[in-house]
């Protein structure tokens, strides 16, 4: 894992290409520009205006690091180019326990391998770094692309499941995806062994 690993993923967790930071109230213009991409926000509901983004920075991001401190959404930079790619998340389902790994990136980052990339990077923190159990992943039944992600993450497919919360309620059934941190981080072993790196 090439990741490093500090106490909050907010503090700056790196991989190859990229490290996370916590949003401020002043990346609100990059939030809206992000969510009001019709082709992002495809599967996500369609184009949020930027009352809904101002409202999703506040509660589900600003204050949401007070209440859960490890967990979150932070804004995705890339290294080279300090620039924001979008947002990578490990925070709780709206309404469940569980705790969900995420992304959300511009269409002119997409198919570069950086959804991937720092997903297995939350994925190694949540279990290592926080000692969570079990993580999970859902996205939209039709978004094989999101799909095929979350599985190169190690994540595996269960099913569908369907959640109640209102910002979930309307898809119906979405793709389930969990992994428990013993299997995860045993197969991670595993493929360091195989590619001959020490573990």
């Amino acid at each position: 894992m090439t990741a490093a690993q500090p106490a909050d993923a907010g503090d700056g967790l790196t991989t190859a290409r990229l490290r996370l930071r916590r949003y401020t109230a002043a990346d609100l213009p990059a939030l809206i520009a992000l969510n009001a991409d019709p082709d992002v926000m495809r599967w996500l509901g369609g184009p949020a205006s930027a009352d809904d983004s101002a409202a999703m920075l506040q509660t589900r991001i600003l204050d949401y690091y007070d209440q859960h401190p490890g967990l979150g959404v932070w804004a995705t930079i890339e290294r080279a180019s300090g620039a924001h790619v979008g947002f990578h998340l490990l925070n709780h389902v709206q309404g469940e326990s569980l705790i969900q790994v995420g992304y959300r990136l511009h269409r002119r980052y997409w198919g570069l391998g950086y959804a991937t990339e720092m997903s297995r990077a939350l994925l190694h923190y949540g279990y290592t770094q926080l000692g969570l159990p079990l993580l999970m992943a859902n996205t939209h039944i039709d978004n094989r692309a999101s799909q095929h992600v979350l599985l190169k993450c190690g994540l595996h497919r269960c099913g569908e499941r369907r959640f109640p919360h209102p910002a979930y309620a309307s898809f119906g059934p979405l793709a389930y995806f969990e992994r428990c941190s013993a299997d995860w981080l045993a197969e991670q072993r595993l493929h360091l062994t195989q590619s001959g790196v020490p573990t």
